[in-house]
C-alpha cells in the first residue's frame, strides 16, 4: 500500500510553470466487482458526503415511499439531490411534503442561500431570508421524514422518539444497512460522520463505494435478490437520468453530464472533492457491464475545477463519451485555459493521469 492514498492528477499551469496541483484516487469497479481501473489507492476510506444520496432513498422506496405516497420521478430525483434552491426545486419539495402530511419546519437540514445565483440575488433583493426548503438537502430530509411517517415512528424529537437524522433512529438503521449490502460490507465496516445536513454520512473505501453504484445501475447483475431493492434501484437511476434538472440545477456539473449522456450514466457529486458515476450495462458497447466510479480529489476540490475535468478524461479514458458528448461538456473540462480579467489566456489546467488498468 502506498505512503498516501492520493497521486497526482491534475496540474494548473501558468505561462511553462505549473503552479498548482491536485492530488486523488480514483476506482473504477465492474458488476462483477472486478476493479477495472484506478488511480492512487482504491481502497482508500473517505465520505461519499452527497454521493451517498441514492443509496439513503433506496430503502424508502423499496419499502412502499413511492407508492404510498404516490410520487413522481421528478420527486424521486430530488430525494437524491443537490438541488440549487430554485423556485421550481422548492416546488417539488412542497409537493413532497404536502403528500406526506410533512411540514418545512419538520425539517432538520438547516438553512442557507440557494446555490443558484439569480434565485439567491431575487431574495436578497426582496429582503426574504432563505429557509430550509432551500437547502440542498432538502428533498433528502423531506424523503427521510415521510419514509419515518411511513411506518409510524416519528420524524421529530420528542419524549419518545429520535430525532430523525440520529444514526439510532430506525430509518437511519435502514439506510445504513441498506447501503452496507449494496457495498458488499458489513455494518461494522461502515464509518458514521455527520454531514453538513446534519444527517449520517457514511465512509468506505473507494473500491465499495464504485461497487454499490454498479449495483445500482444492474442490481440483477449485481445479485441484488430482493425484487422491491431491485425496483427500487431501477426507479431511482431513471429518476435521475431523466430528471437531471432536479438533481443539480442550471449549469451544474451533473446535471449538464447527464444531459448529454442521455440515459447512459448517473452522476452525484459531493463535498470535499467527491464523485460518484454510474455507468448503465450496454454503454460502453453491446452488452458491456454496468461500472461503478468513486473519485476524490485529495484537498476538497473547493473551486470545482479539478473533479469535473477528472471526471470527464475518465469517462474519455473508458470510452464512455463520445468526441462530440464532450465538445458539448468542455466547459468543465478535461481541458481548460487559464484566463486573466481581461480574459487572455495565460495559461491551462488539464489532467496528467493514464488510468490503471487490469490486465
Amino acid at each position: 500500500m502506498p505512503a498516501t492514498p492520493y497521486v497526482l492528477l491534475f496540474e494548473v499551469g501558468r505561462g511553462k510553470i505549473v503552479e498548482s496541483i491536485h492530488y486523488g484516487a480514483i476506482a473504477v469497479v465492474d458488476i462483477n466487482g472486478k476493479l477495472v481501473a484506478w488511480m492512487g489507492d482504491p481502497q482508500a476510506v473517505t465520505f461519499l458526503r452527497s454521493s451517498a444520496k441514492p443509496f439513503q432513498a433506496l430503502p424508502f422506496l423499496e419499502q412502499g415511499g413511492q407508492a404510498a405516497y404516490d410520487l413522481t420521478p421528478r420527486e424521486i430525483a430530488l430525494a437524491c439531490a443537490s438541488h440549487s434552491g430554485t423556485d421550481e426545486h422548492v416546488a417539488v419539495v412542497r409537493s413532497m411534503q404536502m403528500k406526506a402530511g410533512i411540514s418545512e419546519a419538520d425539517l432538520l437540514c438547516g438553512v442557507h442561500f440557494p446555490h443558484h445565483e439569480a434565485t439567491a440575488d431575487a431574495m436578497r433583493e426582496r429582503k426574504e431570508s432563505p429557509t430550509p426548503n432551500q437547502n440542498n438537502c432538502s428533498g433528502k430530509h423531506t424523503a427521510m421524514l415521510a419514509f419515518a411517517r411511513l411506518h409510524n415512528q416519528g420524524g421529530s424529537d420528542s419524549a419518545d422518539s429520535l430525532p430523525y437524522i440520529d444514526i439510532r433512529h430506525p430509518i437511519q438503521q435502514a439506510i445504513l444497512q441498506t447501503f452496507a449490502a449494496m457495498c458488499d460490507l458489513a455494518v461494522e465496516q461502515v464509518e458514521i460522520g455527520i454531514d453538513g445536513c446534519s444527517a449520517p454520512n457514511f465512509a468506505v473505501p473507494m473500491y465499495n463505494a464504485a461497487r454499490a453504484y454498479a449495483r445500482l445501475c444492474d442490481p440483477q447483475g449485481g445479485h441484488v435478490s430482493d425484487q422491491e431493492r431491485a425496483d427500487a434501484c431501477h426507479a431511482i437511476t431513471s429518476a435521475m437520468m431523466f430528471n437531471p434538472d432536479m438533481v443539480g440545477g442550471p449549469g451544474r456539473f451533473d446535471t449538464r453530464l447527464m444531459e448529454v449522456a442521455q440515459g447512459k450514466l448517473l452522476a452525484k457529486g459531493g463535498a470535499e472533492g467527491y464523485q460518484a458515476i454510474g455507468i448503465m450495462p450496454g454503454a460502453l458497447y453491446p452488452d458491456s457491464p454496468a461500472l461503478g466510479i468513486a473519485i476524490k480529489i485529495s484537498d476538497g476540490d473547493q473551486k470545482a475545477r479539478a473533479r469535473p475535468a477528472v471526471t470527464l478524461e475518465v469517462l474519455r479514458q473508458l470510452g464512455a463519451l463520445s468526441q462530440n458528448e464532450l465538445d458539448m461538456l468542455a466547459e468543465f473540462g478535461p481541458v481548460n485555459p487559464v484566463e486573466n480579467l481581461r480574459k487572455l489566456v495565460v495559461g491551462e489546467r488539464h489532467p496528467v493521469f493514464r488510468l490503471q488498468r487490469t490486465q
